[in-house]
């Protein structure tokens, strides 16, 4: 039995993050279904009952050191753990983890991240350090293999594969028509599914966005839900919006699983992102999404199922997000191009279990 060690943003609400974990555990259990699995979480119990594996607390460093002593390998990741932009303690802390398991002489895998961004010369020679000393690296998109050969990683394998929640299963679009319809959201009208967080005191943007929802409604009379992606944050800057518009919208200010969130995003007709697993669900469900970026992993996303965002945090505007969501509607489906880019991303994303079971069974 082969004992794995994963380390990640695990534990903390974030239904991207929880969505991650869910697709790796997922995706490594059917190859392998006799490893053995403990995550390093911020909420332990709660990944124990959630996600029905092992888990330590994130800073009881006596743990992690006899879990990372005892494992055959350390996944770190997915996600955007490697930059440091919202944190550098964080990039530090992540990085302290794979550099002991280096020390220890671990395979150590980097799965499916996107890598910085890294602004800052400090961080970025001592990733560049940390990480030429690993077995595999996988990323997610072109952009971030190119950052790492920027940082001089030229040691270890990097192969571009895509985000690991596209891996996952498509679900049952039932269970989220129910918390629509328990919200009062018939299904009788189109319904076009919001997802937003607050970026860094960023705030004109939320009358632009909300201007836009208002002449999508009067032109298309669809229902506007908000879909939060992390409670409670995404709710209150939801609602915040929401109090922007003029006519009703509603916003969803229940906890979500993985399940029905990846069921929310089938069940509306068009989804408008900031957040970047919002339209990674989205496309799993291929449910046409439009993306706001404020982040080069919105851009990177983007790009690789072959869309182009429809504005920027700071510099949006009404119209393109209306006449996006108004196309989108009348095309009611992605686009055959965008539909071939994503089973193909979807087809690299089962490539990052394949490795990390791969490198186990060469040991």
């Amino acid at each position: 039995m082969c004992k794995i060690l994963i380390s990640g943003y695990y534990g903390f609400g974030n239904a991207g993050d929880e969505a991650l974990l869910s697709s790796i555990l997922q995706a490594l259990l059917e190859l392998e279904p006799q490893a053995e699995i403990t995550v390093i979480s911020g909420n332990p119990v709660e990944t124990m009952n959630t996600h029905k594996v092992k888990a330590i607390g994130r800073f009881d460093m006596w743990k992690i050191y006899r879990a990372i002593y005892s494992c055959d390998m350390l996944i770190s990741g997915g996600g955007s753990l490697l930059q440091d932009v919202t944190s550098t303690r964080s990039l530090y802390y992540y990085l302290s983890i794979i550099a002991l398991a280096n020390t220890l002489g671990k395979q150590v895998m980097i799965y499916a991240q996107g890598i910085g961004p890294l602004r800052k010369s400090l961080a970025r020679a001592t990733v560049g350090h940390v990480l030429n000393q690993v077995s595999h690296i996988t990323v997610r998109d072109h952009a971030s293999k190119e950052e790492l050969l920027s940082l001089g990683i030229h040691n270890v394998p990097i192969t571009v594969t895509a985000d690991a929640v596209l891996g996952m299963h498509p679900v049952d679009t039932s269970v989220g028509h129910q918390i629509l319809e328990s919200y009062g959201v018939s299904m009788d009208r189109p319904i076009v599914g919001v997802s937003v967080r607050s970026w860094k005191g960023c705030t004109k943007y939320q009358r632009i966005l909300a201007e836009a929802l208002d002449q999508i409604h009067r032109a298309t009379e669809a229902h506007i839900v908000f879909i939060p992606m992390q409670h409670t944050e995404d709710t209150m800057e939801a609602e915040v919006i929401a109090k922007h518009m003029t006519v009703t919208s509603t916003v969803l200010a229940d906890v979500y699983s993985t399940t029905e969130l990846l069921s929310l995003s089938s069940s509306v007709d068009v989804m408008i992102g900031v957040r970047l697993h919002a339209l990674v669900f989205s496309a799993l469900m291929e449910t046409p999404c439009l993306g706001i970026s404020y982040d080069p992993k919105i851009l990177n996303f983007l790009h690789m199922i072959g869309e182009e965002p429809v504005g920027d945090l700071h510099t949006l505007e009404v119209e393109p997000i209306v006449a996006g969501t108004i196309e989108a509607l009348e095309r009611s489906t992605f686009t055959e191009t965008v539909l071939e880019n994503i089973h193909e991303l979807r087809r690299n994303a089962l490539e990052n279990a394949r490795i990390a079971i791969g490198m186990l069974h060469d040991k």
